[in-house]
């Protein structure tokens, strides 16, 4: 299987220490209902920022950002909800479930070992999935509209019993549907069953932002798969290379941006990225496609729980370790105490 080709970019079992594997993603994430991406609270406007527009052109234009907790929160949501089904969330030190944001992680579960954490007593796990903001294509003036929203009684009008029209609420932006947005993840020192676990995480998340329960529908597509001792380019000078490429070819830049060329444009400029110091290897295109059909069938009804389990178990030796530590570690005390 192609998946094999990436053996040399795998650790063989998970390790404390780093050794300079690298598996670069490119992820094109397409906006499919209204998103809202913001850092504060309602009617804060969406996250952006100004940028050059290309590497070529310098004019500097204004981008919508997603920002990395953005992606990778949801993500890590995702995940956990099928570790939780196969009960592998294990107990934190105070008895309770692992959970995000709790300051208490468990500090043995999948998600613990592969996403990191930081725990408040000092203990902390630098995380092996690496993001960094994401760019959109076109400008934020092209992308984002206004919403106003209105309050409905319980008639489903707009009018109460005495036809008193309801008041607006507020009026919010919202990132318009097929807005896209281009992202390089780094996978440091996974092993392949990591790598099925990140890549299915990815490609299951459907939904993003905030109120996404409503909206904040997505749809996540890989289009690269490098395997280097380095990183790949940013998302920034990737975007840029992009609008430069578009413009080369005479191609407009407005919204809505047809996929076909984005990803053509996209695969275009990341083919010669194996030229580029620290990077070895690219999948092509059938041999990416064969990969994710291998993390479907691991992530498939009839697979996923013994793949989950056969992950879980891979940290067995390493939990067996700290829990020794973790002793010596109390015995010392009492006998200090003592």
């Amino acid at each position: 299987m192609s998946i094999e080709k990436l053996n040399p970019f795998f650790a063989t079992t998970y390790e404390n220490f780093p050794k300079g594997r690298t598996i670069g993603l490119v992820v094109l994430r397409t906006s499919l209902s209204e998103l809202i991406l913001r850092t504060e609270g309602t009617g804060e406007p969406m996250c952006r920022e100004f940028v050059q527009a290309g590497q070529i052109d310098k004019q500097v234009v204004q981008r919508l950002v997603m920002t990395k907790r953005k992606q990778i929160a949801p993500e890590r949501r995702t995940g956990r909800e099928h570790l939780r089904a196969q009960d592998l969330l294990r107990l934190n030190k105070d008895g309770v479930a692992c959970a995000l944001n709790t300051n208490a992680p468990c500090e043995m579960c999948v998600d613990c070992f592969l996403y990191g954490f930081a725990a408040g007593g000092g203990g902390a796990q630098k995380s092996r999935i690496w993001t960094e903001d994401a760019f959109s294509i076109l400008g934020a003036t092209d992308t984002i509209s206004d919403r106003t929203i209105n309050a409905i009684f319980e008639t489903g009008t707009m009018r109460d019993e005495k036809g008193n029209a309801s008041t607006a609420l507020n009026t919010s932006e919202y990132i318009k549907p097929g807005v896209h947005f281009l992202d390089v993840m780094t996978l440091k020192d996974v092993t392949a069953d990591e790598f099925r676990y990140v890549i299915g995480n990815v490609l299951l998340t459907s939904r993003y932002g905030a109120v996404s329960s409503r909206v904040g529908r997505m749809e996540n597509q890989i289009l690269g798969i490098f395997g280097g001792i380095a990183e790949l380019s940013s998302s920034l000078e990737l975007v840029q290379a992009v609008h430069d490429r578009f413009n080369a070819d005479n191609e407009p830049l407005e919204h809505p941006l047809d996929d076909g060329k984005l990803i053509a444009a996209t695969q275009a400029v990341i083919s010669n990225w194996t030229n580029r110091r620290g990077i070895s290897l690219q999948l092509s295109n059938e041999e990416l496609n064969t990969v994710i059909a291998d993390v479907d069938r691991h992530w498939s009804d009839t697979e996923r729980e013994a793949f989950l389990k056969r992950l879980d178990t891979s940290y067995e030796p390493f939990r067996q370790v700290s829990e020794k530590k973790g002793k010596g570690k109390r015995k010392e005390t009492i006998e200090a105490g003592n």
